[in-house]
């Protein structure tokens, strides 16, 4: 019988420090598995469903209609000259992707628990595509907003300015979806000790939308401390850009859309970061 001493192995495997990366080049190499995990996500949303893809119509259509009626009709909330159909339409578009995706990345933890304990892959694969999969949705719902929005073009003949900032809208969803990410990654980072964080998310996402001119616009609030307040909201500029750039109403500033850029960037590096930490020891604290 050989001694133990004496054996020699073909391979170490050793525990390794990850506490000076955030895991973004193990998340490239596993961009297949980011693939199947966005479209296990697309099919299973319309699994046992009656309507299928329809929610993704009478969602934003049915919102639409509420905000017309209560927004529109009863607080006469104007709209900046813009059909009210066109004006809730777009906001809705972005909010909905913007708010689904927070929803979904804040309880990665809580929703892949039984995943996460039995193999292993980069934790980031989930929360990324959580981003990537509502892209689905979030395009169905944009090409409702540009048939609308033809539709009064050339049905209506209301006069609508678009202009070059709506070439901005790559970086818009870029935002909203950094965003939701960095946020999405430091609750679901918190929520794996306090788990009472998940009932708050969404009174937080629902105060949040009030506090964006979406069914409102940015100059209907005429009180200083307020309209400095919903400048800092990080989510203001995106939408108030791609309102702007695609009907010319609203307003836009490259210092507001430069300063939601920049808090994108540094809540997805935080963000990252919690993650990486709390990943490993999830499964104990679960």
């Amino acid at each position: 019988m050989s001694n133990l001493n004496d054996t020699y192995w073909t391979s170490v495997i050793d525990p390794k420090n990850t506490t000076s990366r955030l895991g973004l080049k193990e998340l490239w190499r596993s961009k297949y598995l980011v693939w199947l995990f966005v479209k296990r996500d697309i099919i299973v949303q319309f699994k046992q469903t009656i309507f299928g893809m329809a929610w993704y119509f009478i969602s934003p259509l049915f919102s639409v209609f509420m905000y017309m009626v209560v927004f529109g009709r009863i607080a006469g909330i104007p709209t900046d000259d813009v059909p009210q159909p066109v004006f809730y339409m777009s906001g809705v578009c972005l909010w909905e992707y913007f708010s689904t995706c927070l929803t979904d990345t804040s309880s990665t933890f809580a929703k892949n628990a039984s995943l996460f304990g039995k193999v292993y892959f980069p934790r980031l694969v989930s929360p990324v595509s959580v981003i990537f999969s509502r892209l689905f949705r979030f395009a169905i719902q944009l090409l409702m907003f540009v048939i609308i929005y033809l539709f009064f073009v050339f049905a209506k003949g209301v006069h609508l300015c678009p202009n070059w900032y709506l070439l901005l809208f790559p970086v818009i969803v870029l935002i909203l979806a950094g965003i939701a990410l960095g946020l999405g990654l430091i609750v679901t980072s918190m929520t794996a000790k306090y788990k009472d964080l998940t009932n708050f998310m969404p009174v937080l996402i629902s105060l949040w939308m009030y506090a964006t001119p979406i069914v409102y616009p940015l100059s209907f609030v005429t009180n200083p401390t307020l309209h400095k307040l919903m400048v800092l909201n990080p989510v203001t500029a995106p939408i108030e850009a791609f309102k702007y750039g695609a009907y010319g109403a609203g307003s836009f500033s490259w210092e507001m859309f430069g300063y939601s850029f920049a808090f994108m960037v540094i809540v997805v590096l935080v963000g990252c970061k919690m993650y990486e930490r709390k990943q490993k020891l999830f499964i104990d604290t679960i």
